[in-house]
């Protein structure tokens, strides 16, 4: 209970201030979301820091998105409720922020939570001083309105924490203002990465050899799961980055596998192959629809977290696409395709261009129902598969599925009673093992099956409400999507031209898009977010890496300079804003321009999470730019990216898997094969195919009078003529080789990558 101090305290400051709830100023979806609770919310901004500076109060911060299931439970159990809203809108400043809008509030005091707890995710709360510093933080609290006190009696309840925080800050202010400064202290020598440099100081260039991919491989190998796939326990997350590391570690030149090791090679894409495979058929993966939801809470992938993410279906169309070249598997080619038309066909495919956000977790499971429920929209019963496939069709396709009677789902992860009697989809059998069980043929087997999977999809369709939208647009994940439907487009080239023609052509209506309402052609500068016009916040550091990444890819694949061109330019715009140039010695891109407002702390992202390493795909597109452009600034840019994070990489190398290729690229330099004069077209294709899965060769075509050719000296010496051959650029100088019929570059070692996509048609 509150002392008579604190009452009258908060009572003083609710009468100073009268807080309304300004979220209807907002676009963001998440935000504009809560703009009917109770609780007054503010926006983040110079305005209401200021409320709180004025007023002396506490600020608590909520930090989620759209998509994200437990944010819904935490505002219909805390933030909807009256008795949580008075003691909020009394006592402190409360602000709601959507994560994927401002990625550098989300990161400074997710880097708190999970320093403080040793975990973070969404919901993230947290108290903050006036002056910004963090006091208390963590993620989901259960409110008044949940069950969870008997689910988990040990837990503290939101409200309970809430008259805590309130009480200490009335009358123990100095106390936690100390205390903030020493917490403040200690998270800017946990928020350090990258600032450590080169370790014992060495010469450039020392430090960070090959030893390191062993290493990270060892990691990866003692953390295999050998059931289930995957590289720890539950809840599961894709980690496409890993899957990617693993399975090019064996396309890598010979040096890469004289380190590792021929067979821990071979294990190395058989453990991503397995956890691809198994993520596939699991309950992650929308089995009758398209993509993959965040992650899987269950160990064997069977039940995940519904929400669908822009920037999951694009890492993860790379690492299937990277496990198709490496295995040609149909299965692999499969996932392939059904993420890319979850982009390019599907919700996330914005009609003007350009991609959406992601889909929510939760929905309605019919149109009349008052509440929704988690996964509702992918979820059924027994009974509703012998009612839409028929008997005899449901039995097959029950067995196929693991649909029960009885639902699917152990109680113990059905918090709170919303799967009981419900089915995840997920395969369990194969045609071969029904067509034994059911005494039919396997082609019978498949078309029942292909039968099921496109009546329950015409059921849901029609008759489900579909799961909300977050329409934003987001730059930086946008720029992963056209990198992975580039990267598609060009394998897919030589084996099914109409679907690779259409993947390519939506890459290329967003970069078009974002060039109309994102980019500042003049500054080459970038806005961050796009939801009915662009909106406020300038692009982070992300956002030029990803795009600038997206923009190679797409030049690789069409050859169109001004892709090219205007990657050059944001590279050139990234290093101005965001390279860390302090000190002499400093490197590597902060997140955050030096000029950024209200913020304690200026990061650089190294390691990789849910997105990959802004640094680590800096450094990979500096080292492409420098090979293609002949520019040996760059790849400098790249070597001293990789040496702001030496301390940190040769501790944990499995932690950075985006900056090891830049590693390898730094130790074995890159490769830039030019194609010249009148070439056979199905050659170019079988080129791209070849050379996509390496980091280390780049493909461009030689324009005479072009931009490239004015950009890259080196192509000066080209003699102009309709022969098809290429020019072979490495190390500052260019050799010719003819280009031969099937995409072979005269007696260039390709063993590599031929090995790979050799017998692709």
């Amino acid at each position: 209970m509150a002392t008579k101090s604190a009452q009258a305290g908060s009572a003083a400051s609710a009468e100073k201030l009268k807080l309304r709830n300004r979220l209807d100023e907002s676009r963001s979806p998440y935000v504009r979301g809560h703009m009917r609770n109770p609780v007054a919310w503010q926006i983040w901004s110079p305005e209401a820091i200021q409320l709180a500076r004025k007023h002396n109060r506490l600020i608590f911060l909520s930090i989620g998105y759209a998509a994200c299931h437990w944010c819904h439970v935490m505002e219909r159990e805390s933030f909807e409720n009256d008795e949580v809203a008075r003691l909020l809108n009394a006592s402190f400043i409360p602000i709601k922020v959507d994560r994927e809008e401002r990625p550098d509030v989300d990161r400074i005091y997710m880097n708190y939570v999970q320093a403080t707890t040793g975990s973070g995710g969404w919901p993230l709360n947290v108290f903050i001083t006036p002056g910004l510093e963090p006091v208390f933080g963590g993620t989901y609290w259960p409110g008044p309105a949940s069950n969870a006190p008997a689910l988990m009696p040990d837990q503290v309840g939101f409200l309970e924490i809430l008259k805590k925080i309130r009480d200490v800050w009335d009358e123990q202010e100095a106390r936690c203002l100390e205390s903030a400064k020493d917490i403040l202290a200690q998270l800017r020598e946990f928020a350090e990465e990258g600032n450590h440099g080169r370790v014992g100081g060495g010469a450039e260039g020392e430090g960070l050899e090959l030893d390191l991919l062993e290493e990270a491989y060892q990691h990866f190998a003692g953390r295999y799961d050998k059931v289930n796939g995957g590289f720890a326990v539950a809840p599961k997350f894709p980690t496409p980055a890993n899957l990617s590391f693993l399975l090019r570690l064996g396309a890598y030149p010979s040096a890469v596998q004289d380190v590792v090791g021929d067979d821990e090679c071979e294990n190395a894409a058989f453990m991503a192959l397995t956890t691809l495979r198994n993520m596939t058929r699991g309950g992650i993966h929308d089995q009758v629809g398209h993509g993959f939801a965040r992650y899987s809470v269950t160990a064997d992938w069977s039940l995940p977290h519904f929400e669908k993410m822009l920037y999951d279906q694009a890492q993860l169309l790379n690492a299937y696409l990277d496990a198709f070249l490496v295995s040609r598997d149909p299965e692999m080619l499969g996932a392939v395709y059904d993420i890319s038309d979850y982009l390019t066909l599907d919700a996330l495919a914005a009609p003007r261009g350009g991609f959406h956000s992601a889909e929510d977790a939760d929905s309605y499971h019919r149109p009349a129902d008052a509440e929704k429920r988690e996964g509702a929209f992918y979820l059924w019963t027994r009974k509703e598969f012998d009612t839409i496939l028929g008997e005899r069709e449901a039995e097959v396709c029950a067995k196929f599925w693991n649909v029960n009677r009885h639902g699917n789902v152990a109680p113990e992860n059905d918090a709170h009673d919303e799967f009981m009697d419900q089915n995840v989809l997920a395969v369990v059998s194969t045609p071969a093992q029904l067509a034994k069980d059911f005494g039919m043929s396997e082609e019978e087997v498949v078309k029942i099956i292909k039968d099921g999977r496109r009546k329950l999809r015409a059921h849901r369709d029609d008759l489900r409400p579909r799961p909300k939208l977050d329409d934003k647009i987001v730059t930086s994940w946008n720029g992963l999507a056209i990198g992975a439907l580039a990267r598609t487009s060009a394998v897919l080239e030589s084996i099914d031209a109409e679907r690779a023609s259409a993947y390519r052509a939506c890459a290329e209506r967003a970069v078009a898009f974002i060039r109309r309402n994102l980019l500042d052609e003049r500054k080459a500068t970038l806005k961050r977010v796009y939801r009915e016009g662009p909106g406020d916040t300038p692009g982070f550091a992300d956002d030029y890496a990803f795009l600038i990444a997206g923009l190679l890819d797409l030049y690789q694949a069409t050859f169109d300079e001004d892709h090219l061109e205007l990657a050059d330019r944001l590279q050139k715009t990234q290093l101005s804003l965001f390279w860390d140039s302090s000190t002499p010695t400093s490197s590597a891109f902060f997140s955050t321009v030096a000029s950024a407002p209200d913020l304690i702390l200026r990061l650089k992202d190294g390691m990789d999470s849910a997105e990959p390493s802004t640094n680590g795909l800096s450094a990979q597109n500096l080292h492409r730019l420098s090979s293609l452009l002949n520019d040996e600034s760059y790849a400098a840019y790249a070597r001293k990216t990789c040496q702001a994070f030496e301390a940190e990489i040769m501790q944990h190398p499995f932690l950075f898997s985006s900056l090891l290729p830049a590693v390898v690229a730094g130790a074995l330099g890159t490769r830039s094969i030019v194609v010249v004069g009148a070439a056979e077209e199905e050659a170019v294709k079988r080129l791209r195919a070849q050379t996509t899965l390496s980091g280390l060769t780049t493909i461009a075509r030689y324009e005479p009078g072009g931009w490239l050719a004015r950009r890259n000296a080196l192509l000066a010496t080209v003699k102009e003529g309709d022969e098809a051959r290429v020019m072979v650029c490495e190390g500052g100088t260019c050799r010719e080789e003819a280009l031969l019929p099937g995409g072979e570059v005269g007696a260039l070692d390709m063993k590599a990558l031929e090995t790979v996509v050799g017998g692709i048609r």
